[in-house]
């Protein structure tokens, strides 16, 4: 009996260290798992980031004042003696920054006008697709709205076509069949092709004929757009292979026109009235279709074919109308033309332009 109390007694030890044994095991196999910060998932307070666990994030400074609410039990004493913040330079230079952001981003009140420049080009001048693209370079960079208006004679050439084409202007190519031999005539019926154009769609905006030859200074068209009715502005004329520069333009006071004039530069007055050059003026282009909005009867213009002289002479007869650009200074020249005789491009001419052509 004694033997066998003993064995049982024995057994009940092995199954207690086996339990207790088993129970190690599991506690040490989860603990190694469990993360090894100062929390564990046993503990009931939430985990607290450090400081350099946390970026502080920056500051926003307000120049409002602040004014204590009525139902604040704030001490009135205090807020009495506490003085006032002042803007510093650094406040008062980031309100001058933006006042002048707000003024950027507000749109203009009045949009820019429409400036269409009308360009003739006689075909037998040898030049002239050099001209026409640096005439384009020009154009290029005057702000929008631009309509580049280029007429020339039809003809089996597509010379002018392509060059427009690369351009990135917005332009429109008119063509005519008339011949001439006379060249001014010639430039003169192309410029009334345009007008009547113009007249046709009803284009608003304020027309200026350029000739090929023409070098413009920038803000000459900025100029040209604070025209309402007529605006003239002088013009120095230099001649090829002559020692000798003509200025021809208007005579006035600030922006009022007195009269006309020819000066040279040995400052030898020309008393004599010379004919209004087209490139010295331009003019509001609904004269054309809407001459009842300047005073002016629509059966006025008795010769329509001819508009260009229709509006030489309404240019002309009334200088009150006339407005000198630019306004401050009349006298200042912003334009010149360069006279170049036309000749009739030779054979070897024609085979280079058309290698240079295949080129690009």
């Amino acid at each position: 009996m004694g033997s066998l109390e003993r064995s049982k007694k024995k057994v009940q030890l092995w199954k207690k260290a086996v339990v207790h044994f088993a129970l190690c095991f599991v506690m040490g196999f989860f603990t190694g798992f469990a993360p090894t910060t100062k929390a564990s998932i046993f503990s009931s307070r939430a985990v607290t980031p450090t400081k350099s666990q946390i970026s502080p994030e920056p500051l926003k400074m307000s120049h409002r004042a602040v004014t204590p609410l009525a139902s604040s039990n704030v001490n009135r004493s205090l807020i009495a003696e506490a003085p006032l913040p002042t803007p510093t330079k650094s406040a008062e230079s980031d309100r001058q920054v933006l006042s002048e952001t707000d003024e950027l981003e507000q749109p203009s009140s009045t949009p820019r006008r429409l400036i269409i420049i009308v360009t003739p080009t006689i075909a037998k001048d040898r030049y002239r697709g050099v001209f026409l693209r640096r005439l384009a370079n020009t154009i290029k960079l005057v702000s929008p709205p631009l309509l580049w208006i280029v007429v020339e004679q039809q003809s089996d050439s597509n010379e002018v076509s392509k060059i427009l084409r690369k351009t990135g202007i917005m332009y429109r190519h008119l063509v005519f069949k008339e011949n001439f031999t006379d060249t001014e005539a010639e430039l003169d019926h192309q410029r009334n092709v345009a007008l009547r154009h113009i007249e046709h769609h009803r284009l608003s905006g304020i027309v200026h004929f350029a000739g090929l030859s023409n070098v413009y200074d920038l803000g000459f068209f900025d100029e040209l757009r604070e025209i309402e009715v007529f605006g003239t502005w002088p013009m120095a004329i230099l001649s090829a292979n002559k020692n000798r520069v003509k200025i021809e333009g208007p005579v006035c006071d600030s922006s009022q026109v007195l009269g006309w004039h020819l000066m040279k530069m040995n400052n030898e007055t020309d008393t004599s009235p010379p004919p209004i050059h087209v490139s010295s003026f331009g003019f509001n282009s609904s004269i054309l279709w809407d001459p009842e909005r300047w005073g002016r009867p629509s059966s006025i213009q008795q010769t329509p074919q001819n508009s260009i002289k229709f509006v030489k002479e309404v240019a002309l007869e009334d200088e009150t109308k006339l407005k000198g650009i630019p306004p401050e200074d009349c006298s200042k020249i912003m334009l010149w033309r360069l006279e170049f005789p036309i000749e009739k491009p030779s054979t070897h001419d024609l085979q280079i332009t058309s290698t240079a052509d295949t080129l690009r």
